[in-house]
């Protein structure tokens, strides 16, 4: 069928039309992401329990859910967080591989409504016209997991007790709560008519509810007979927000701020051009001086990313076009090649598609590497057919036809080499495990289809294309194109004379060579172990955030006051686009807060920026302006590059109690340990937000006496939890939204301890008791917010780096500390520092496999477990390349680096195989080892540099490539094109060296058929 193929073109062009069209169409279906979907699957359970502490929301509502909730299958682990103003939430984190339809951790936008005019729309406003209008739509669009809104300031009937006229009437909110209950009825009274001879029917309808201030103020509450006491006697009724515990401002304007989640296996890149669409036309409509701005876009780094790599792809295929020119020097000769490599990169489109992932930057990373890689079997190919040209009249076709006979079983078993490397990929498990597979199997693809492209459409438009030119090569060069010709393969030449010299004499001095050889291998392994690792590298992603934390009790009037310092503050930091802050809430805890506060700040695009324009210095020199701020604990961060594992870039620890004590002494226990930890040489700073020393007040009640003076203890925590945590039992709709009535004592009644002097409850009798001789209250300090972890109550430590230190480096020093820890604690990594810690225990069993795989069918293929260590030794000669490369532009051994390297053993294996290949042959074709070797090591020396110098070439765009992924870009084309350089300089002379050490070995112990050759003369003087 093969040998048949060459003299039927049609055929062969019509196999890679239909692998480019097939490829097209999973172009054009294919999702566009920035990232595989590597977020963690995640479930979150929250609700609230007014008037509830931490501490007491955590004992009566989330232990008994956690514990129903623990062990749902491929659960990788829960989290809980409860706050002091009742409401908590329990995020139940999953395995990789699990489809849920809920959303990720992953913002994929945010954006603010806000006014021009503060005076013109409040918060309050702009909140609601938010829910009502815009999220609803926004929500309809395919693939938002969730529109999160910052800020709790939904329409609320505010029932503002005044306990004073409340007593003065004899009564309590229960009252209060009865009365608008029963005047706020849902009620279907029947028909007029139905089931009779009346002529007509008549439905009969009920207002029901009431919606409107002035209708609750007319209720009444009390009817003694002889005065009739309405709401507005002992109340202020008001249409507000349901809480005031937070504010939000752009730029010194009001504005709500949203944030768009997205669902698993939803396309980031459609679900920002949805809610682009959506927010667009809804903008038509906003009342005047009402505007939308973008604060963070995935689609802008979306863009930038994948346009880079895409802009790489057109470069390297010119390059690389412009390489196999040079060497070929026949324009003819590098068409075919430059047709095949088209075809491979396009066609691999409909098998991603197939497999289900994405076009991301991974995947257009491993084209990108393809196409020096995909380009080889063709110029093999070619190669052969000059080759068979060269001192023959042989036609095109009859030199293609001879061309195949020889090097098909090659093409395929270079193929099947450069593929089994990938095979242990499907193996590994987690995120660090999506990221390999997507990588992996995107090169397998593309290599596969350029073997079959070398088997089909390669000879088909050789015979077609080439002509035996080689006869005229005594004749004079006529023109610049045939004396640069002539001038190149002479210099070539004398390059491979020298070179052959060179091997020659590492065989001859065995100690040199064998010095050199160990030498390598001890380098790359200790280049290996010491290059710092880390999951993926930050990028400029033109964002940052902040969190401002005021002393415990403080107010949320002194921390707007304080945020608002850091508006100004931050006015005058040049590289600053807009700055979005928000009081009342605890970013890094994920709770809510009145001493919080947190801020969102977009940069300008890079040549904007003025003097600064590293975006780490923008956040340091905002971070040394801000240190002004006395009052409080202010702390700039960065994104972590990869969403879904938090809002930090730290190492990020869990310490559990183990024991369940009180949360003082775990927070005494985490101030211990960061004391600790603060030591650890590579520990710039550890900290944690957990603080357990809020002032609170702990109401005691005196059991006996109520009793005695016949209160209900349950009326008279009932009448308290009322009047200053108010009561949302009741609800109402207006606009087309469900709202609660909220009933709770009016502010100027709630400001310190002395407020229970005006608070009265029911006894049996109907009198009037003064609550402050029924309990005293007792000041205490206890924790804001209480975190558990796996069932274990628990709080967080993030541990920063020095610069130059990455974070498996950090967290490998850090666990020497942490596993001093006494049996009553634990600690667990999680978020990203539990993907890296994963990821890097599985690269080494991983890097293992490929290795072995390899071995395994190098040994099938030569029948032989000795030659192929041939091969597989001359592997470090490119590691250590790749990261002395890495080391010397300052990355850290990252992901982009690992796959980078397992592709990179697949063509140091290649260039190996071609070199023992042919040395075997000569072998039985009767030369002597040594002869055999400097013959394999001279023939193949100039295919295997001009097909690394095309790969090499191919990373030139990417190696200096800026913007949003230069530190993606720079660490998978430095690493692959270093390790290659490396491989190839030190390869050449080292591969030669190990073929005549492990031939030997293989003829000496093996019982294989002997040679007729002169090999009987081989001493170990030369081995």
């Amino acid at each position: 069928m093969l040998k048949k193929i060459i003299d039927r073109p049609v055929l062969a062009t019509v196999i890679s039309l239909i692998i480019v069209i097939l490829g097209i169409i999973g172009l054009n279906q294919l999702a566009v992401t920035r990232f595989p979907d590597i977020s963690p699957p995640t479930i979150t359970v929250s609700g609230s329990y007014p008037g509830g502490n931490s501490e007491t929301v955590i004992r009566s509502v989330v232990t008994p859910l956690e514990e129903q909730i623990n062990g749902v299958e491929d659960m990788e682990y829960m989290k809980s967080t409860a706050s002091n103003d009742g409401t908590f939430s329990i995020s139940i984190i999953f395995k990789q591989g699990l489809t849920t339809s809920k959303q990720q951790n992953s913002m994929v936008l945010i954006f603010n409504i806000y006014t021009e005019d503060n005076k013109q729309y409040d918060e309050t406003f702009l909140q609601n016209y938010a829910n009502i209008n815009l999220i609803p739509q926004v929500k309809r669009v395919k693939g938002v997991g969730q529109a999160m809104v910052f800020g709790i300031k939904d329409y609320s009937m505010r029932i503002w007790l005044n306990p004073q006229k409340m007593s003065s009437y004899g009564l309590e909110p229960a009252d209060v709560s009865r009365a608008i209950a029963d005047h706020g009825l849902e009620s279907a009274p029947g028909k007029l008519g139905e089931e009779s001879d009346a002529a007509l029917e008549y439905v009969i309808r009920y207002k029901g509810k009431k919606n409107k201030p002035e209708q609750y103020e007319n209720i009444i509450v009390k009817n003694t007979g002889s005065q009739v006491i309405r709401l507005k006697d002992v109340a202020r009724v008001e249409f507000g927000a349901i809480s005031n515990t937070g504010d939000n401002l752009s730029n010194g304007k009001n504005a709500v701020t949203v944030a768009i989640m997205q669902t698993t296996g939803s396309n980031a890149n459609q679900i920002e051009i949805g809610v682009n669409k959506a927010l667009d036309q809804l903008s038509k409509s906003f009342p005047p001086g009402i505007k939308y701005t973008k604060v963070m876009s995935t689609k802008e780094r979306l863009d930038e990313a994948t346009g880079q790599v895409k802009s790489t792809l057109i470069e390297a295929f010119i390059l690389v076009f412009i390489v196999v020119f040079i060497f070929l020097q026949d324009f003819r000769s590098t068409i075919i090649p430059a047709v095949a490599v088209p075809v491979a990169i396009i066609g691999t489109f409909f098998f991603l598609l197939v497999l289900g992932f994405t076009i991301n930057v991974l995947t257009l990373f491993a084209l990108v590497l393809a196409i020096g890689i995909v380009v080889d079997d063709a110029i093999v190919v070619v190669e052969a057919v000059h080759s068979n040209m060269e001192g023959t009249d042989l036609s095109g076709r009859e030199a293609t036809h001879k061309a195949m006979s020889e090097i098909t079983g090659a093409v395929i078993s270079i193929t099947l080499v450069m593929s089994a490397v990938f095979i242990p990929i499907g193996f590994m498990s987690g995120s660090a495990g999506l990221f390999y597979k997507q990588f992996a199997y995107t090169l397998a693809i593309a290599i596969i289809i350029s073997a079959v492209n070398a088997l089909t459409l390669t000879p088909a438009l050789c015979a077609v294309f080439l002509k035996n030119n080689h006869a005229r090569e005594g004749e004079k060069p006529k023109g610049f194109g045939q004396r640069f010709a002539v001038a190149f393969n002479a210099g070539f030449n004398n390059m491979t004379n020298r070179y052959a010299k060179g091997v020659r004499f590492l065989i001859g001095k065995k100690w040199i060579a064998g010095g050199l050889i160990v030498a390598v291998i001890g380098v790359a392994g200790w280049l290996m172990s010491s290059t710092p690792k880390s999951f993926v590298p930050m990028e400029d992603d033109g964002f940052f955030m902040y969190t401002l934390s005021m002393p415990p009790g403080t107010a949320l009037t002194k921390t707007t006051e304080v945020s608002n310092k850091i508006n100004d503050i931050l006015k005058g930091v040049e590289a600053v686009q807009e700055n979005t802050s928000i009081t009342g809430y605890n970013l890094l805890s994920n709770s809510a807060g009145p001493a919080y506060a947190m801020g969102f700040v977009k940069l300008k695009p890079k040549k904007e920026r003025g003097e600064v324009q590293d975006i780490q210095e923008v956040v340091d020199r905002a971070t040394a302006k801000l240190g002004v701020i006395k009052e409080g604990s202010v702390m700039t961060f960065r994104m972590p590059p990869v969403e879904g594992y938090g809002m930090t870039n730290d190492a990020e620890i869990v310490l559990q109690d183990r024991m369940g004590r009180d949360p003082q002494v775990l927070k005494a226990k985490a101030d211990e340990l960061i004391g600790q930890l603060m030591q650890v040489p590579e520990v710039a700073f550890a900290y944690t937000m957990f603080r357990a020393d809020y002032p609170q007040m702990e109401l005691e009640v005196n059991e006996d006496k109520a009793k005695q003076l016949g209160v209900s203890i349950s009326n008279l925590l009932g009448t308290v939890q009322t009047y200053f945590s108010g009561d949302q039992s009741q609800n109402f709709s207006r606009f087309g939204k469900f709202y609660r009535v909220n009933i709770k004592a009016d502010g100027v009644f709630r400001m310190d301890e002395q407020a229970f002097n005006d608070i009265f409850v029911k006894n049996e009798k109907g009198d009037m008791v003064p609550v402050n001789t029924l309990m005293t209250l007792k000041k205490v300090y206890g924790p804001e917010s209480v975190q558990r972890y796996n069932l274990y109550n628990s709080l967080n430590i993030n541990v920063s780096p020095k610069p130059g230190v990455s974070n498996g480096e950090l967290m490998g020093k850090l666990e020497q500390t942490l596993n001093k820890l006494p049996s009553d604690y634990s600690y667990e990594w999680t978020g990203l520092s539990l993907e890296e810690k994963s990821a890097g225990n599985q690269t080494i069993a991983i890097f293992g496999l490929c290795l072995l795989f390899v071995y395994l069918l190098l040994a099938a293929q030569y029948e032989s477990y000795i030659l192929p260590l041939a091969v597989m030794l001359s592997i470090p000669t490119g590691i250590v390349g790749a990261f002395l490369g890495i080391k010397a532009i300052g990355l850290d051994n990252n992901i982009y680096v690992q796959v980078g390297l397992i592709m990179l053993i697949g063509l140091l294996a290649k260039n190996a195989i071609l070199i023992v290949e042919f040395a075997i042959q000569r072998r039985k074709a009767g030369l002597s080892i040594l002869d055999s070797a400097l013959e394999g090591a001279k023939a193949r020396l100039r295919p295997i540099i001009m097909t690394s110098l095309a790969f090499i070439v191919g990373m030139v765009p990417l190696m200096i490539s800026t913007g949003g992924m230069a530190s993606g870009n720079k660490s998978i084309s430095t690493s692959a094109a270093m390790g290659m350089l490396s491989g190839v300089v030190l390869g050449v002379f080292v591969i030669p060296v190990l073929y005549m050490f492990f031939q030997y070995l293989d003829e000496k112990f093996s019982a294989k058929k002997k040679y007729n050759t002169i090999e009987n003369q081989l001493t170990n003087e030369t081995i």
